[in-house]
C-alpha cells in the first residue's frame, strides 16, 4: 500500500462534502506530475485529504482509493474549466482516481504542524513554494501523521 496526499479547497470540495457523497472522482487535475501521480495510485492506497487556500492550510482526514487509472470525464466537457480540446476519447490526456471516504481527523493538522515535523524532504507539503494538488508520501512519515491524527482524538 502507498500513501498520498490529495489537496483541496474546501469552499470547492471538501472532506465533510466526502463524508455526505462518501465516494468521488478526483477530477479536475490539470498539472502533469501531479497527473502522473495519479496514474500510480492503486486500489487501496490511502491518501491524506488536505484542504488549502484556507487558514490554516492542513491535513484533515483520510480517504482511500478505491478506482485507479480512471479517465477523468471533465476533460472531454466543453462547459467545464477543465475542459482540454487536445483530448479525446480514444487518447485521453488526464486521468484521475476515484476515492472513498475513511474519516474525519479530530482537528486539523496544520501547515505550521507539518513544518515543524518534517523537512521537505520528508513530506513535499512543506517545501516552499509546492503547488502540487497531489503528491506520494513515504510510509514512515504517513505513520508519523496517523499518530499526531490519533494524538488529537486523545487530547480533546
Amino acid at each position: 500500500m502507498n500513501y498520498w496526499l490529495m489537496k483541496s479547497e474546501p469552499d470547492v470540495y471538501g472532506i465533510t462534502d466526502l463524508d455526505r457523497d462518501r465516494t468521488t472522482i478526483w477530477d479536475g487535475v490539470r498539472n502533469y506530475q501531479a497527473r502522473n501521480f495519479l496514474k500510480s495510485m492503486a486500489v487501496g492506497d490511502l491518501a491524506f485529504f488536505y484542504h488549502s487556500n484556507t487558514n490554516p492550510p492542513g491535513i484533515v482526514g483520510l480517504m482511500q482509493i478505491v478506482a485507479a487509472q480512471v479517465v477523468d470525464p471533465s476533460q472531454f466537457d466543453p462547459t467545464s474549466d477543465y475542459y482540454d480540446p487536445k483530448a479525446t476519447v480514444v487518447a485521453p490526456r488526464w486521468h484521475t482516481v476515484k476515492v472513498e471516504f475513511v474519516r474525519i481527523f479530530d482537528g486539523s493538522i496544520d501547515l505550521a504542524t507539518l513544518r515543524d515535523r518534517f523537512t521537505p524532504e520528508q513530506l513535499l507539503a512543506v517545501k516552499q513554494g509546492n503547488r502540487l494538488s497531489v503528491m506520494p508520501i513515504l510510509a514512515v512519515v504517513a505513520e508519523q501523521i496517523l499518530q499526531l491524527s490519533a494524538q488529537m482524538t486523545v487530547d480533546s
